[in-house]
């Protein structure tokens, strides 16, 4: 996990240790005399901001670089930054099951639990199972609960990113406006008897969004990606960072109304996830005597090739691309990615038919549709990111040193 692309921090006497670490972490400048030339700091003070992240055990020396002087000398040692000094948490929370694991600070999954988990069982019951399992997971990666800096969590509904509240989520009944930040790190601290640590919640799909960008296309500065489960949702990525809109409730395609009159859970009809989502297709798999309750339901059904549940799924791809078509056109992403329990050949199929009919030629010309690299882990991944970018971003950094009193 290395610092978002495009930041630049503070020059002049101005740059601080969190500054310097940005620079370091983003590998924009490795060496001394690197951060001397990116900072205008002199040597010295260089050397005094390095000095508090070598106490807090955040940098550490690596290998020597190459000399760039053409009379020889000695190579120049590059920094680097130390993803062992403590390791983060994180959970992505479906409908119906839910995801946890210990992650290093440069996004390892260190261990890992997925299992049964149902939003709708209410906030004090699925976050207490969480702290549950996280104290299990510390246990088998190893690691003590005062080793944890943070934890990241995604959730199928809207947030709002400063507050971590959850805002009239269609699909989490008795979320809305909960204080899920002081729930989960209470539960934490009940499980481990560790402090309290910060906790940072954001939507799944945005999340996953992040997580994706990141780790295969780093240098896409505008990325979509759409999960089709239960629900539907998207997260957008421009220039490094996840576009949440003005309250958290961009990328909720979901509830784009599409013509029908399928009621959704939402409350109102003719949603995009009332007739194209994984559950919407459960339901008319149901209604023709298939079993089938969700979305990963489905997926089982797809991945045994049942034809019918092919059928509706690229029917349903069908009706996601021609919504699709207006976001392509308005953003022109450079990667639209699909994750999901509808994420295979039957609905990608019916989603490029309508996506490449609708939309200009021009937003498509240099457009990848492709399907979720991280799978399952994409959510862990980048709420893990998340947490790291937030508690070694410059001014956070800096306070942070400051309270460890180095």
């Amino acid at each position: 996990m290395t610092g978002r692309p495009g930041r630049t921090g503070r020059s002049g006497s101005q740059a601080g240790a969190g500054d310097l670490l940005e620079l370091v972490r983003s590998g924009r400048a490795v060496t001394r005399g690197a951060l001397q030339q990116a900072t205008g700091l002199s040597r010295a003070t260089v050397g005094q901001r390095l000095d508090r992240l070598f106490r807090a055990g955040w940098l550490r020396e690596g290998a020597g670089g190459p000399v760039d002087s053409p009379l020889g000398g000695r190579p120049s040692i590059t920094l680097e930054f130390d993803g062992s000094h403590a390791v983060v948490l994180a959970a992505d929370l479906d409908t119906r099951h839910a995801r946890a694991a210990v992650l290093s600070l440069t996004g390892e999954i260190l261990a890992e639990h997925a299992g049964p988990l149902a939003v709708e069982d209410g906030p004090d019951a699925v976050l207490a199972e969480l702290g549950r399992w996280f104290g299990e997971l510390l246990t088998k990666a190893g690691h003590a609960g005062e080793e944890v800096c943070g934890i990241g969590l995604a959730v199928p509904g809207p947030v709002d990113s400063e507050t971590g509240l959850v805002v009239q989520p269609p699909i989490m009944p008795g979320w809305d406006g909960y204080d899920i930040r002081g729930r989960l790190s209470r539960a934490f601290a009940e499980h481990t008897g560790a402090p309290a640590v910060p906790v940072l919640v954001d939507n799944d799909a945005n999340l996953m969004a992040y997580g994706e960008q990141r780790t295969g296309h780093p240098g896409c500065t505008a990325f979509v990606l759409v999960k089709v489960s239960t629900g539907i949702g998207a997260g957008v990525v421009v220039d490094g960072s996840v576009y949440r809109g003005a309250d958290g409730g961009a990328g909720d395609i979901g509830h784009i109304r599409v013509g029908a009159d399928a009621l959704c859970r939402c409350g109102s009809y003719g949603c995009l996830a009332a007739v194209a989502s994984g559950g919407a297709v459960a339901r008319r798999l149901a209604a023709s005597g298939v079993p089938a309750a969700s979305g990963s339901d489905v997926r089982d059904l797809l991945a045994a090739g049942h034809p019918q549940a092919a059928a509706l799924a690229r029917e349903a791809g069908r009706q996601v691309g021609d919504v699709l078509a207006t976001v392509v056109t308005l953003l022109n992403p450079a990667v639209l990615m699909i994750a999901g329990d509808l994420a295979g050949t039957p609905f990608l199929t019916g989603l490029r038919e309508l996506l490449y009919q609708r939309a200009l030629p021009r937003s498509t010309a240099h457009l990848e549709v492709l399907t979720s690299r991280l799978g399952d882990r994409a959510g862990l991944i980048g709420a893990g990111a998340m947490v790291v970018e937030h508690l070694y971003a410059p001014e956070r950094a800096e306070e942070r040193l400051s309270q460890m009193g180095v």
